[in-house]
């Protein structure tokens, strides 16, 4: 949800320009641009994705900087990924989210001594279920 928000403030930040004033000091109409994307995205949900969506922000606004720094990695280095990678991750994701700790351990090291062509042979066997329209990727 705030992701869309942050896009665009990271693209006024890139304009060059004078620098622009902390929130509270923003116009009516600036705040109003900042935010209309996420009011379009609320008002078309339906009440599962609007409950995700106020879970995401709730999660960011408890976040530290450095934890808010390691998801905008993840969901940059996600985007980068080919299409066969992001299926390989979500499968490996839905999988250890479903086990013991002591079996992720494991099933990560094993993942880790994969060739790319054991982890596609892997994936191949053990899909993830199909995303729900407007659902994000794992990070």
């Amino acid at each position: 949800m705030l992701l869309g928000g942050l896009s665009a403030i990271g693209l006024a930040a890139a304009q060059p320009g004078p620098a622009l004033p902390d929130w509270e000091r923003l116009t009516p109409e600036q705040r109003d641009q900042l935010v209309a994307p996420i009011r379009d995205r609320w008002n078309d949900a339906d009440a599962d994705k609007r409950r995700r969506m106020l879970g995401h922000a709730q999660r960011w606004q408890s976040m530290t900087p450095a934890e808010r720094e390691h998801a905008r990695h993840g969901m940059h280095s996600w985007k980068r990924l080919p299409p066969e990678q992001r299926e390989e991750a979500r499968a490996l994701y839905t999988r250890l989210r479903t086990l013991p700790e002591a079996e992720r351990a494991a099933l990560r090291e094993r993942w880790q001594q994969m060739t790319p062509e054991q982890r596609r042979r892997w994936a191949q066997a053990n899909p993830a279920p199909e995303p729900r329209e407007g659902a994000r990727p794992p990070h």
